[in-house]
């Protein structure tokens, strides 16, 4: 996400970046960076310039790019997964056909994704205080449109 964000931020100085730019900038070894951009990349969010004015940059603006959807590129982990994965010692889980915590497990992780789905990376750049104003700016504005759309 940081790597995004850095893309982000030199998309609105009309500039690409380097690897090594990102990885410095982001306390990442040039290996880990490298590996992050070429998952970003295949994903279609971000596009690699080969040559001396090359570099990486964002495929699309950052304001159509949604976290949750680099979320759902950067982490495997859906809701299938935890439970294929906390199955104990066995292959399956032994609660596949009735499960009191799945229910749970799926409203939070649709709670998250409608969450993040409101954000975009766009809204990301910036100091931590403007980032965290914009983000709570758009929560009230949600609660109180809430009310009205259940109305219709």
């Amino acid at each position: 996400m940081r790597c995004l964000v850095q893309l982000a931020r030199a998309e609105g100085d009309g500039e690409s970046m380097t690897l090594a730019q990102i990885a410095e900038r982001e306390g990442l070894s040039v290996a880990n960076a490298g590996k992050l951009l070429w998952i970003l990349s295949k994903a279609g969010l971000v596009s690699a310039q080969r040559g001396t004015k090359g570099g990486y940059s964002l495929a699309r603006p950052a304001s159509e790019i949604r976290l949750n959807e680099v979320i759902r590129i950067l982490d495997e982990d859906t809701v299938d997964h935890f439970c294929k994965t906390h199955a104990g010692v066995l292959d399956n889980c032994i609660h596949t056909s009735d499960c009191g915590i799945r229910p749970v497990i799926v409203g939070l992780h649709d709670v998250v994704q409608n969450a993040l789905s409101e954000i975009t990376l766009a809204q990301l750049v910036g100091t931590e205080e403007k980032v965290d104003a914009r983000l709570h700016q758009i929560a009230k504005l949600q609660n109180h449109l809430r009310p009205m759309r259940s109305a219709t």
